[in-house]
């Protein structure tokens, strides 16, 4: 099962290395990580997907409260939130295929942000599930290149206390 941690933290060197070590030293994998500051001075929010059972959960939200510069931990609700995540990725593109990948890019909401002679660039932001299907459609192609980011989530608001 996939879980969504949102950890409030002191936003300081080493907090990061911190908490993701908590990670590694159990033998867990992390299946996406994000950081990034908050509208409150000197916080920042990071954004762990990662799989396992409740007990799991349970346990590393326990480990995580015990680290001196984590404020807060909450378990989001995976499929009761709102994720994204931002990818960029080079096609090769000849010239005759321009319109089928403008095309596709269109359906999922992305951009061009660079045509080449035999390549583009494009950017897209969406689910991960959307992320995943743009590849999956970009792939007969030929992938070049691909940069993507964690994923970054907030509850519904039905799901806020």
């Amino acid at each position: 099962m996939k879980h969504l941690l949102s950890i409030v933290v002191r936003n300081k060197p080493g907090v990061m290395s911190h908490v993701s070590g908590l990670f590694t030293r159990r033998g867990y994998n992390i299946d996406s990580i994000a950081v990034g500051v908050t509208h409150e001075p000197g916080v920042s929010v990071i954004t762990i997907v990662l799989r396992g059972d409740d007990r799991v959960l349970t346990q590393f939200q326990g480990q995580l409260l015990k680290l001196a510069d984590v404020i807060e931990v909450r378990a989001l609700p995976y499929h009761d939130s709102v994720i994204r995540e931002l990818i960029l990725i080079r096609v090769s593109c000849k010239k005759d295929d321009r319109t089928q990948i403008f095309g596709i890019v269109e359906v999922f909401h992305g951009r061009i942000q660079e045509i080449m002679p035999e390549s583009m660039l494009i950017e897209m932001q969406g689910s991960p599930r959307q992320v995943n299907s743009l590849l999956t459609m970009l792939e007969p192609f030929g992938i070049l290149e691909v940069a993507r980011t964690g994923q970054i989530a907030l509850p519904l608001q039905t799901e806020i206390e």
